[in-house]
This record gives structure tokens, C-alpha cells and sequence, in this order.
């Protein structure tokens, strides 16, 4: 963990050495101050001298001067050398985010990796500024302020030495029963996170369903498992002040005590002690300091852990060594396929799946819900990789290709359609960076988006708000259509893509892609036999296997599950779905 974080100070190393540097100079020029101060009272006000209170007046005055001058200095140092810190620890984890498969992404869940990029980076930030400035200076005034002490006085100061050791081990204590608790705070920060963004995403369907109050109870029971968790660490650490008062007037009442026999016996100056009693403060408060960092430090652990974990790991989805970098055709075969989203689990949303899809066939998908549809489709263009079984794209096996050549000549428009801030042809050219106005109308018709778009008040400038807010569901994923189809893919999937378009819509962009990209594979999942019933082929799913494989007509004639899918849809209208249906054996 240690290692992976270091690397990420990179430019702001010399930052980061300066600021210790400095601030031991600040540490100095205040740990000095209350030696010339003993020295002024002895030799100027005691002895009546006023030159020397003027001398040692001025020299009092340079060495605040400089440890202000220090101290700025160092302040400026640390901010900058944290900030960059944070930064890049925030670049490093976005980067690789990016190269994340949908299964990395699963694995950490979206609200734990928001989680990670923010509250647990601010952590880091935090204590990296504390580790550079405080760290460096408390210990250096303890162990200074203990050296002037024994140069003064050493019997005297053997009454810190006690108070150190007492307060180390009330420290090592609480350090040790906190660890444990941060640990769990930053898991329930997840769960709190989970819940905000969950409610906000949804919030349409929270108020149609009049859900307000059940939110706002979950959202409370996250918060308040939070709030326990921060009592808990907060009762622990708030163990620290007491003992710490106990110890600084413990020392303040002995130091008092032996320090007046001492001035008494002629063996301590009034000025020395009176630095004694700087010193003593400095000690303690030095000793207070070090034990918040403790905690911080301990606070931070998880969060580094944690940060750590997303910079470290290895994506499951990589380029080869020596990859293909050109896909010669659009030609797809599955062959004995299977595929469990979670590994080792032997819970197979797919099983033994062969199929052989010629190049420029248009292939229409169809099954219930949970049947695997979006499975297959999300394997052509290694969104996951098999579990077993391979399968090949051009005629090599997916795993074979550079990830950016298989998904620029694979475009697939997933179930779940995004569009982003921005304007319309901003959001168009996230499938070609360099299209031109015209190559964006024309994909715009072909996915029957032209139309609604030049009914907009500024055309294709017209601005979309996050998420599409603003766009009906059926404009959304024929503007998402539009985009794939800027990559001018050799394979085009639709994942149940047109399902908020109208029947009338689906079959004219089904009509556009025969006629106008007959050369490019279309695999179609829909739920709509209207949907599939042109295409070339079609595959019946069913729990993860497929049970049929033909054209339309065929299909009525040999496979059961499918002519109840028509039938079903032909009686009532209604997408095919198991909780809709009998048990039927192909």
C-alpha cells in the first residue's frame, strides 16, 4: 500500500522534501526563543542590565520573525505538495477505472469506487499535509524542548520522561481499538452513498410510487449506522484530553514543587525555570499533537487501503501481447460457451452455447427475462470473457484482438442507453470524434432520429442535460442507435434498443439498416416478435441455453417455446416474458 501510494507524489517530490526541511528550521526558532527569554531574565532584567534586555530583545524579535517567515513558508510547501498528492491519486484511480471490465466495476460496486475517489482521497490529502508539516514538527519540538530541558536542568527533567512514557501507552491504546472502527466507517460510507445514489437516480419512480418515507427511513438507518460507528471511535479517541490534562498538570504541580527547592538551593535560576515551564508546555502539547496524528494516521490506513486497492488492481479484461489489430470481417461463432457473471460461483447465466452467425446476417434474439440474452450479445464485444468455450469475431477469438479494435468494429447499444451533458452533436460524435455534420445527419436517419431532432429549437446544438432528461425514452435510444452507428461497425448490436420506440419506428430502422448497411452483422435482442420476425435468423433463448436457431418460418413449424411466443403476443399484444407463460419443452 505504502509503496503504491508513494509513487503517486511524482512532481511534487521536491515539495514534499522541502517542507520538512523548513519547518524543522520554524521548529528551531522556536525552540531557542524560551533559552534567550531565560537568558534575558537572568542577565538583563534580574542583573538591571538594559542593554542586554535590548540585546537579547532583538534577538527574540529576529528569531519570531524567521520562525513566522518558516512557518509561512512550510504552510504554502505542505498545501501544495497535498493537493498535487490528491490529485494524482485521483487520476491514477480514474485511469484505471477506465480500464475496468463490467466485472471490476461489479466487483467494487459505483457508490464504493465514488466513495474511494472522494472521501477517502480527501483522507489521504489530509493526513499527507498533516504527515509533512505536524508529523515533522512534533516530534522535532518534543525531542528539542527534551534536550534544552536536560541542558538546564537534567534532574528536572526527568519528570517528562515519566510523562512520556504514561501517555505512549495511553496512545498505543486508543490507536489500537480505533483501527478496527475506522475500518467499518468507511464500508458504511459506501452503504450511505449506495442509498443517495440509488434515490436519485430513481427518483421519478420514488414519487410515482409515493416511496418518500420508505427512502428517507433507509437513508436514516445508513446514516445512523454511520453516526454509531463515529461515537464509538470518537468516545475512544476522546479518552486522549483527559489524560492528557491529568499529565501536563501532573508535571506543571512537580516541576512547581521541585522547581522551587531548586531556585530556593540556588541550583536553578528564576530564568531557567522559567523556560522549564515553556518547555514543559511545548513537550505536552507536541505529545497531543503526535497522538491526533495517531488517530489521523490510523483514520487514513483504511483510506489508503482502500485508494490502494483501485490503483492496484489488475483488470480482468487486457490486451494480448501481440494483438490483432484489424477484424476482417463481421462474421461471429460462439462455440460451447458458458459464462457465470461472478466466478467459481456455478451460477451459469449461460451454458453451452454454439452458434455460427455469417457476416452481414441480420440475427434477432429472443427469450424471457433472465434467459441470457444480454449475455451473449455483451461477450462479442468482451464487455466479460467466457467462462469456458471461445468466442470469435472475423474469425479469431475475441480474447485475440486490441480491446480498442474489437469495440471500435463492435458497436453494441446496451440496455440501458446514457446520454451526457452536452449538445446533441456533442453527444453524437462520442461514436467518431472527427464526424462531420452530415455524417451525423445521415446516421440520424438511418435510426430515424432526424426527424425529432430538426423539430428541437436548435437543431442538433440543442443542448441535452444529464442523463437525457430532457429527450423522451424512445428519442434517447435512437439518438444511442445514431451513435453506434458513426463507428461504422462491421457488427451492430442492439440490446432490446428500440423497446420505447413504437412498432411503426422499430420496423422503419429495421427497413434502414437492410437496405442501407447490408454488409454489417446485426444481432437484435427484443422482446417484440415484430421486432425479430425479418430477420435473417433467430435464436431462442431460454435459462442460459439456446433452444432454437432458424428463420422465422421454420421456427413456427419446429420449436415450441417460439410458436407460444407468437401466440402469446398475438393473443394479447404483450412482450414475452416466463412469469407469462407455461412450462413448455422444446
Amino acid at each position: 500500500m505504502i509503496k503504491t501510494l508513494a509513487k503517486q507524489i511524482g512532481q511534487y517530490k521536491w515539495a514534499s522534501i522541502l517542507t520538512p526541511v523548513v519547518t524543522g528550521l520554524e521548529v528551531v526558532m522556536e525552540v531557542l526563543i524560551p533559552y534567550v527569554t531565560a537568558m534575558l531574565i537572568d542577565r538583563g532584567i534580574t542583573a538591571g542590565d538594559m542593554p542586554s534586555v535590548y540585546r537579547y530583545g532583538l534577538i527574540m524579535l529576529g528569531m519570531a520573525l524567521l520562525s513566522l517567515g518558516f512557518g509561512i513558508a512550510a504552510g504554502q510547501l505542505a498545501s501544495y505538495a497535498s493537493s498535487g498528492f490528491a490529485a494524482n491519486l485521483r487520476n491514477a484511480m480514474y485511469r484505471n477505472i477506465q480500464r475496468f471490465s463490467f466485472g471490476d466495476i461489479d466487483k467494487f460496486s459505483t457508490s464504493g469506487l465514488v466513495t474511494r475517489m472522494t472521501t477517502d482521497v480527501t483522507n489521504l490529502q489530509n493526513a499527507y499535509q498533516q504527515i509533512l508539516r505536524i508529523t515533522v514538527r512534533a516530534p522535532l519540538r518534543m525531542v528539542f524542548s527534551v534536550v534544552m530541558c536536560f541542558v538546564i536542568d537534567a534532574k528536572l527533567s526527568l519528570i517528562f520522561i515519566v510523562a512520556l512514557v504514561v501517555l505512549s501507552a495511553v496512545v498505543f491504546t486508543i490507536i489500537r481499538k480505533v483501527a478496527g472502527v475506522f475500518t467499518q466507517v468507511f464500508k458504511q460510507y459506501d452503504e450511505l452513498n449506495a442509498s443517495v445514489r440509488e434515490n436519485v437516480v430513481g427518483i421519478r419512480v420514488v414519487k410515482a410510487f409515493v416511496r418518500e418515507d420508505f427512502e428517507k427511513e433507509k437513508f436514516g438507518r445508513a446514516a445512523y449506522g454511520l453516526y454509531r460507528l463515529y461515537v464509538k471511535a470518537e468516545s475512544l479517541m476522546a479518552l486522549n484530553h483527559p489524560v492528557m490534562n491529568l499529565v501536563t498538570y501532573g508535571c506543571i504541580i512537580a516541576l512547581s514543587w521541585w522547581g522551587a527547592h531548586y531556585v530556593v538551593a540556588g541550583e536553578v535560576t528564576t530564568g531557567e525555570l522559567t523556560s522549564l515551564f515553556t518547555y514543559v508546555m511545548s513537550i505536552l502539547m507536541s505529545l497531543m499533537m503526535l497522538t491526533m496524528i495517531f488517530v489521523m494516521l490510523t483514520m487514513s490506513a483504511a483510506s489508503g487501503k482502500r485508494v490502494a486497492e483501485i490503483i492496484d488492481e489488475e483488470p480482468d479484461i487486457v490486451n494480448p501481447e501481440r494483438a490483432i489489430s484489424e477484424l476482417a470481417d463481421g462474421s461471429i461463432r460462439f462455440e460451447g460457451v458458458s459464462f457465470a457473471y461472478k466466478e467459481g460461483s456455478g451460477d451459469y447465466a449461460l451454458s453451452d452455447v454454439t452458434l455460427d452467425i455469417h457476416s452481414g446476417e441480420t440475427i434477432g434474439i429472443i427469450g424471457g427475462t433472465g434467459s441470457g440474452k444480454s449475455s451473449v450479445v455483451s461477450l462479442v464485444s468482451r464487455l466479460y470473457d467466457t467462462s469456458r468455450g471461445t468466442v470469435s469475431v472475423g474469425g479469431h477469438d475475441v480474447r485475440d484482438y486490441d480491446l480498442t479494435t474489437l469495440r471500435e468494429n463492435v458497436a453494441v447499444v446496451l440496455q440501458k442507453n446514457t446520454l451526457f451533458s452536452g449538445t446533441v452533436l456533442d453527444n453524437l460524435r462520442w461514436g467518431n470524434p472527427e464526424a462531420t455534420l452530415e455524417e451525423c445527419r445521415a446516421a440520424c436517419k438511418l435510426a430515424c432520429a432526424d426527424e425529432f431532432i430538426s423539430e428541437m429549437p436548435d437543431g442538433y446544438e440543442t443542448r441535452i442535460e444529464q442523463g437525457g432528461t430532457n429527450v423522451s425514452g424512445g428519442q434517447k435510444q435512437r439518438l444511442c442507435i445514431a451513435r453506434a452507428l458513426l463507428k461504422k461497425p462491421r457488427v451492430l448490436v442492439l440490446d432490446d434498443s428500440t423497446s420505447a420506440c413504437d412498432t411503426a419506428t422499430d420496423a422503419r430502422i429495421q427497413r434502414a439498416f437492410r437496405e442501407e448497411i447490408p454488409d454489417t452483422t446485426k444481432l437484435i435482442i427484443a422482446q417484440r416478435i415484430s421486432s425479430v420476425k425479418n430477420c435473417d435468423r433467430i435464436v431462442v433463448m431460454d435459462s442460459g441455453r439456446v433452444c432454437g436457431f432458424d428463420t422465422h418460418e421454420n421456427l413456427l413449424k419446429s420449436n415450441a417455446i417460439y410458436k407460444e411466443i407468437v401466440a402469446l403476443q398475438s393473443d394479447e399484444g404483450g412482450d414475452f416474458d416466463h412469469s407469462g407463460r407455461k412450462e413448455v419443452k422444446a
